[in-house]
């Protein structure tokens, strides 16, 4: 089997760590790279789990770091929903540097992309920093990148503003230029994320499913995306379930842009399902997903880990 190539730009962060585990052990998707960008918490605490996380995995994917604050506006964080350091809850084993590249993400994926004989699938599953100063530095690697899944974004509320997710709203003018980047995109944002869910008793069948599933369960413990009781949030994880089971989404073409100067709603993720602004369509949106599928695959996938 030819293994789809993809870069991860991510913020761990636990949910990540979910999506990471999949990603890293999945016999269909090569992680050429991964690229840390500050947002649930601060960039050295992300950098750090990423590399708490590559060294449990026993896994020597090249990690380079990205931007340590938004484009603009002052940098948020996460740290209420992932505690203080990003993954609060394991005693991970302390990693090293060796697989920290001298590179910044910009130009490590600069590099992968245009040295890749395949297209590059870009998924960044933290705010899109990164992605944005990349497409503005180097347009070139457009040619290389098969397509973004995003995590980001919503058809609707937000839960971070208002009417804006997390990872726009830390950084809603990279998120407008990747989405008028004319590249193609998926938006696998909040709507998703809120059906995709882990129970009591699928984190009770973690626990005893392997090293990997102990470890997350212990995470678990400390995460405030939802609540053990009415269910843990995935949301990161569904960008990866759209590359591995795409049949589980509802996805829907249509236009959507990024709200930059509205006093309520800046970092809103305007999604024209109507057809309303006239303009044409520039992402495929999922607005729906099979939570019992979704469940099934989740836990099926990290049966394949560790």
């Amino acid at each position: 089997m030819i293994k789809k190539p993809i870069i991860i730009d991510t913020d761990p962060g636990i949910d990540d760590a979910v999506a990471i585990a999949i990603a890293l052990y999945s016999e269909e998707l090569e992680v050429r790279l991964m690229t840390t960008v500050a947002g649930n918490v601060g960039l050295d605490k992300v950098t750090y789990n990423a590399l708490r996380l590559l060294t449990f995995f026993k896994k020597d994917i090249p990690v380079a770091l990205g931007a340590d604050r938004p484009l603009i506006k002052a940098p948020i964080d996460a740290s209420d929903i992932h505690g203080s350091s990003g993954m609060d809850g394991y005693d991970f084993e302390e990693p090293t540097n060796d697989l920290v590249l001298k590179e910044n993400a910009v130009n490590a994926m600069h590099r992968v992309i245009m040295s890749s004989d395949e297209p590059i699938t870009l998924v960044p599953i933290g705010p899109l920093t990164n992605i944005a100063l990349l497409l503005k530095l180097y347009p070139e690697v457009k040619d290389n990148i098969a397509e973004i899944v995003i995590m980001g974004g919503s058809t609707t509320r937000g839960n971070a503003g208002v009417m804006a997710e997390f990872n726009v709203f830390a950084d809603p003018e990279a998120a407008k230029i990747v989405f008028q980047s004319n590249l193609p995109i998926v938006m696998v944002g909040l709507d998703v994320g809120l059906k995709a869910l882990v129970y009591p008793e699928d984190s009770a069948q973690l626990k005893d499913m392997n090293q990997t599933g102990e470890m997350l369960y212990q995470l678990f413990q400390k995460y405030r995306g939802g609540s053990m009781k009415t269910g843990l949030k995935m949301y990161d994880s569904c960008a990866i379930a759209y590359l591995l089971k795409p049949e589980m989404f509802e996805v829907t073409d249509t236009f959507v842009d990024v709200e930059l100067s509205g006093s309520l709603t800046t970092g809103c993720t305007v999604v024209d399902l109507k057809g309303y602004l006239g303009k044409p369509n520039n992402a495929k949106v999922c607005v729906d997903i099979n939570p019992q599928m979704f469940k099934e695959w989740l836990l099926e996938s990290l049966k394949k880990c560790i």
